[in-house]
């Protein structure tokens, strides 16, 4: 049955919460707020203060996966750009530090576990910042890495919409995870589509005919996701000419958490800002994002493709935990690297090496950031746990 947005939030915060209690790296993930919120209040930790750059803003370990290019290639990126401002690089750093952190933890590596991850992940961060155009070797890829990255180039159609959907046939089934939409969200979704932006950004991919026209088949306000729980978020299903179909996500863009730079010239508009931050940081994904409005606020609309899949690393091993900081720490130094010339990534690599002490190969900034973040977070996310029992139990 259709809802109106106002009536969805009740359900959708309960939902968040339930999430947000299964476990402390559930809870990192989906608490961008809170991680910037210490880093903020953080006095005793001086941090590197990098050049102004497009940075990812909430950098962890879900943002990461393989991404798919309208040409059909598919490379591991960054896939996840809602927080993306101009600002300080480190911070990206320190946030998928603390997600590989809390990930080792929740596998019970021992702690030691995780200043080898600090000191791989430097290490691959500034193997990218000396040569950012070198092509990753298959080698250098971790194992978890390789099983997804595998897993996305054998994807087609069939297997999005049977995982998405549950079925190849044109509709969305209503339930869990799709909700019925007003006449005024459905109206709006139409007109979107039947712009020709919308229709020239589904038709750039490379098996499909530019003069091709798009037809809503059927869409659903879609319950994904976390930090997203209670914005606008919708699935639409269409149509591509006579015989293809495609599943679109539309999804608003709210004010970044990620401090700004001062000096950073960004877009006011936030769909802007996230697809600004996407063609530079992710290009595979940028080329496939638009800036729109729906409901007279900003979305970002972008087609979902097989081939693009999240990292999951519920349980890894010591060498799987450090091979994986170091490749994607190489993943993330290349996005950085591409926007800076030969000097400026030359001195950042500088700054970022000062502070290393003799018993860590990874600068002491590093360390106690992550270190104070883990225990902040433990605490909060046990606060969170002992708040959604009690609620339960009221109810």
């Amino acid at each position: 049955m259709p809802m109106k947005p106002s009536a969805r939030l009740p359900a959708l915060d309960a939902l968040r919460n339930l999430k947000m209690a299964r476990s402390a790296h559930a809870y990192v993930r989906g608490n961008t707020v809170k991680f910037y919120e210490w880093l903020m209040k953080s006095e005793r930790t001086v941090l590197p203060e990098g050049p102004d750059i497009w940075i990812c803003g909430d950098c962890h370990l879900g943002n990461l996966g393989p991404i798919a290019s309208t040409k059909g290639r598919v490379e591991i990126a960054i896939r996840d750009l809602d927080q993306s401002v101009i600002g300080n690089p480190v911070h990206d750093l320190i946030r998928l530090a603390l997600s590989l952190a809390t990930a080792a933890r929740g596998s019970d590596l021992p702690g030691v576990t995780t200043a080898h991850i600090l000191e791989e992940m430097m290490s691959g961060y500034e193997a990218a910042m000396a040569a950012p155009d070198t092509a990753v070797q298959e080698a250098d890829v971790t194992k978890p890495v390789q099983i997804v990255l595998k897993e996305a180039l054998k994807r087609k159609w069939q297997h999005l919409a049977t995982e998405r959907i549950e079925d190849v046939t044109p509709a969305i089934p209503l339930g869990k995870q799709f909700w019925g939409l007003s006449g005024a969200e459905k109206s709006e979704i139409r007109r979107i589509f039947k712009s020709e932006y919308a229709r020239r950004l589904l038709t750039r991919m490379h098996d499909r005919d530019e003069d091709a026209q798009i037809r809503v088949v059927d869409s659903a306000y879609w319950v994904k996701g976390c930090s997203s729980l209670g914005r606008l978020r919708y699935a639409v299903l269409l149509q591509i000419g006579k015989r293809r179909f495609c599943l679109v996500d539309i999804k608003e863009a709210v004010k970044a958490a990620a401090p700004r730079s001062p000096r950073g010239r960004m877009p006011v508009n936030d769909a802007l800002r996230v697809v600004m931050g996407a063609r530079r940081l992710s290009p595979f994904l940028g080329d496939r994002m638009l800036a729109a409005r729906m409901m007279n606020r900003p979305v970002v609309v972008r087609e979902l493709l097989p081939q693009d899949l999240k990292l999951e690393m519920s349980q890894i091993t010591r060498e799987q935990a450090r091979d994986a900081a170091r490749f994607l720490a190489t993943v993330v130094g290349k996005a950085h690297a591409r926007q800076m010339d030969s000097d400026t990534r030359e001195k950042w690599s500088a700054e970022l090496g000062r502070c290393r002490t003799r018993t860590l190969d990874a600068p002491s900034w590093l360390w106690t950031s992550v270190t104070e973040l883990i225990a902040s977070h433990e605490m909060g996310y046990l606060e969170h746990c002992r708040k959604y029992a009690l609620l339960l139990n009221a109810s």
